[in-house]
């Protein structure tokens, strides 16, 4: 409608929304964290996330921390993909 949201006209149709899906125990903090999570698999910097989450670049890099890149595959296998390319381009023996 063209103007923000208030946190009670959020909240209900968040509940709707979630209803509507059968979906429960899930919040919108959960979805927050998931983005966050998302956007840094995609390579997207702490201040780009911060940009979009409205998370402070601390509280990013604490939900990353906390929760979700210690149990990232893709991100580990990305990380020893960078590894072994500049390995390769170096030529640093193991």
């Amino acid at each position: 409608r063209g103007t923000s949201w208030t946190s009670h006209g959020f909240s209900a149709s968040w509940r709707k929304t979630l209803a509507k899906a059968k979906i429960s125990g899930l919040t919108f903090h959960d979805l927050r964290g998931t983005a966050v999570t998302r956007l840094a698999i995609a390579g997207c910097e702490v201040p780009e996330i911060a940009t979009i989450t409205g998370h402070s670049l601390k509280d990013v890099g604490a939900i990353l921390d906390a929760h979700y890149l210690s149990r990232n595959t893709q991100l580990a296998e990305s990380a020893i993909m960078k590894l072994e390319r500049h390995d390769k381009k170096t030529k640093i023996p193991n």
